[in-house]
């Protein structure tokens, strides 16, 4: 059987992890320990591998929308310390998103330089991997828009 056709028709279906790992699997029928997998187990890695790819697809389009300042940052090499203001609990707490689900907001506050964009920034990426928008604006940015918005009727004044 030609593999052209089943290729093509996985692109149109917009299948295109699942096509690269499908062509992959000529490689993998040389291992004995992949030969070895029933029909279902192998198509189950063609799925996740489809799903993977999607998910990270999702993540990287929610990481360019929130146009992050210092897009590397983390919230895992966060540095807390009681000097710089910032303790482990409360990151951890940050980590969680919760305040997202109870609809509160988090304002990070302090003296130059001590770190504040990193962790807006780490905070921003943190709610990105667990599937939530962010937009990363620092205050005179976003009292302008806020401002423009609602000069233009997009925003209703005291919301």
């Amino acid at each position: 059987m030609r593999n052209e056709p089943i290729l093509d028709k996985l692109y149109v279906m917009r299948l295109g992890a699942m096509a690269t790992a499908w062509q992959e699997r000529q490689e993998q029928q040389r291992d004995t320990h992949v030969g070895e997998l029933s029909f279902d187990e192998r198509f189950g890695l063609l799925v996740e591998s489809e799903h993977l790819a999607r998910d990270n697809r999702r993540l990287q389009r929610r990481l360019k929308e929130a146009e992050l300042r210092i897009a590397e940052a983390c919230l895992e090499d966060v540095a807390t310390s009681s000097a710089r203001g910032i303790e482990k609990a409360t990151v951890h707490q940050c980590a969680t998103c919760a305040w997202v689900d109870q609809h509160r907001n988090v304002l990070v506050t302090g003296m130059t330089n001590v770190g504040k964009s990193y962790f807006a920034c780490a905070l921003a990426q943190s709610a990105c991997r667990r599937g939530l928008r962010a937009l990363y604006r620092r205050v005179p940015r976003l009292f302008d828009e806020l401002a423009l918005a609602t000069r233009s009727g997009s925003l209703e004044p005291g919301r």
